[in-house]
């Protein structure tokens, strides 16, 4: 599964992300903070949920708004061991 993370500049393309390299993070780390772009399913978005939910990890997903417009927002995900 590969996720696309938060852009760091408006016009610019998001860079991914595979599952290795986030569990890699994850266990580095015992709380971790991934910020996600917005084109993202939310689909793959609830399957990475599932997959550290079924690790024993606990998960936290909320959208962050940061402009007035619709499209203006990311994924905040935040995981705990």
């Amino acid at each position: 599964m590969d996720l696309k993370l938060a852009r760091t500049d408006l016009n610019a393309k998001p860079k991914k992300v595979d599952l290795a390299k986030i569990e890699e993070k994850v266990a580095k780390n015992n709380s971790i903070i991934f910020y996600f772009d917005r084109e993202n399913s939310h689909k793959d978005l609830l399957a990475l949920q599932d997959h550290f939910e079924a690790e024993g990890k606990s998960f936290y997903m909320s959208e962050v708004k940061y402009g007035l417009a619709d499209n203006d927002y990311m994924y905040q995900v935040h995981i705990m061991s």
